[in-house]
């Protein structure tokens, strides 16, 4: 066969398994499947061992995807994380990802010695790799599931998801390296090589966002599509600098997301559609990727130990760290054992188990095929149950059980003024209220009202009722009066 037909045969695999894996999306919210087992699931089927056939074991090529994928994911994480979110959950979000990586890691580590008579270089890996949640996973889950969390819970949980990465990473590459050649990394460099990363990543991702942000309001594209490249190229220096400085490129991808989407970005919702397109893109490909690479026959011999391990992940490791980290901080008991049970894992802890089995540890395949199912059990337990402990516990806030329409104006030039959703709640004194009698401050209307699918003119007479989303036209300075009638924004 040619190389054209060779390609085009690949590219019709790709394309059918790009395709059931988006229609099988909704079945999944159906069934109440995590979206991300099932991108797995399917890609496993597609293997070796599956009814697909694919033959596929290239790790190099799957960690090197796998990361790129992760910090196209990372990088729209931070685009759609507003700072308000980053300071309620700057301290928490913090803790978690570096004291409750390493607690997790310690935690799994233990259990593997004392239930499975792991050996300790090998305990720590495994528990080194399974240590940080996972945020293609996490922002699956709660946004594809159409969670609206409280602000501080939901910010904490997605903040903590990325910038956890780094030191889980950071831990896998020092275990490993201990494990090729023991006693030469020394405890004590631990710590330094830690903040060292962290510093260095933090920084640099500061400044390659506040660079861009200057970059993308000075710079006059001819057209509207190449913003979106520019954007991909400012999140490609964000991780490959620091890398290369020996600092940590996700946790510089993630602030240069957040960095540059707090400021003014030339036709602003346009690109941010396109990036989240491009992380669901990543995601799906990345899971497919990974799931291929996986035979499900080598699966069996682990699946007692993976099913132990997963449970104690799940149900001692997390909660027990996450309170420890939590009970100091203020948050209500619920809030913590919410956190603590939503501590999902994904794609990450397998592409970190392809760093040992790439650097040819002993023992690192072994390690690769548990963290595989501890992956899968993660998904059911505690992936499966989010929305169900959401509701059980109450934890998502007032207004937030609807999804509201998207209006958005799209300009290269910032706009004077601001363009504001609210959702009409029962509790709300404008509830009730016709358009004439809201009593906005001067300088501010309302341009629009989507009532189920309606969109209603703002006729005079027009009252507003509950479950309406009202669109309101005002200037900065008059934002906190209107959200004293309407509450916060749904975008906020």
């Amino acid at each position: 066969m040619s190389e054209l037909p060779r390609f085009a045969l690949l590219l019709l695999v790709f394309g059918v398994l790009l395709g059931t894996s988006v229609v099988l999306s909704r079945a999944s919210e159906r069934f109440g499947l995590p979206i991300a087992l099932v991108f797995l699931l399917l890609g496993m089927l597609a293997g070796v061992d599956g009814p697909g056939g694919i033959e596929f074991g290239d790790y190099r090529l799957a960690f090197r995807l796998g990361t790129a994928s992760l910090v196209l994911i990372l990088f729209d994480g931070g685009l759609n994380t507003s700072l308000a979110a980053v300071r309620r959950a700057a301290l928490p979000a913090g803790i978690l990802g570096t004291v409750g990586v390493a607690g997790t890691a310690l935690l799994v580590a233990l259990g593997a010695r004392l239930l499975l008579n792991f050996v300790w270089p090998l305990a720590l890996l495994l528990g080194a790799i399974v240590s940080s949640t996972d945020a293609a996973a996490v922002f699956a889950v709660l946004r594809g599931s159409r969670l609206h969390l409280r602000r501080r819970l939901a910010a904490t949980i997605e903040v903590e998801s990325g910038v956890n990465d780094p030191m889980a990473m950071l831990l896998t590459t020092i275990l490993t390296a201990n494990l090729l050649s023991p006693g030469e990394f020394k405890a004590w460099q631990a710590p330094l090589a830690i903040v060292l990363e962290l510093g260095i990543g933090l920084a640099i991702g500061v400044m390659i966002g506040f660079a861009g942000r200057r970059l993308l309001v000075r710079l006059r594209l001819p057209v509207e599509g190449l913003y979106p490249v520019l954007m991909l190229s400012l999140a490609a220096l964000a991780f490959a600098v620091p890398t290369l400085l020996h600092g940590s490129g996700f946790l510089a991808v993630y602030v240069a997301g957040v960095t540059l989407g707090n400021g003014e970005i030339p036709y602003r919702d346009g690109v941010f559609r396109v990036h989240d397109a491009l992380a669901w893109l990543s995601q799906i490909t990345m899971f497919l990727l990974l799931g291929l690479l996986v035979n499900p026959r080598d699966l069996v011999p682990v699946a007692t130990i993976g099913l132990i391990l997963g449970l104690l992940l799940a149900f001692v490791a997390r909660p027990l760290v996450v309170a420890l980290c939590l009970w100091p901080l203020g948050f209500a008991r619920r809030e913590v054992g919410y956190i603590g049970w939503v501590g999902l894992r994904g794609a990450v802890p397998i592409i970190l188990a392809t760093v040992p089995v790439l650097a040819g540890a002993p023992g690192a395949r072994g390690i690769f095929n548990i963290v595989f199912f501890i992956v899968v059990v993660n998904a059911f337990i505690p992936g499966a149950t989010v929305p169900w402990l959401t509701r059980w516990l109450r934890l998502e806030r007032a207004g937030g059980g609807t999804e509201s329409p998207v209006l958005a104006l799209n300009s290269r030039e910032p706009l004077e003024g601001l363009l504001l959703s609210f959702h009409v709640d029962a509790a709300l004194a404008v509830a009730g209220l016709t358009v004439t009698d809201i009593g906005l401050p001067e300088g501010s209307a309302v341009i629009l009202v989507v009532r189920g699918r309606a969109l209603l003119p703002p006729a005079a007479g027009l009252a507003l009722e509950p479950g309406d989303h009202v669109y309101i036209v005002c200037r900065p300075d008059d934002q906190p009066l209107v959200q004293l009638l309407f509450g916060r924004p749904d975008q906020d």
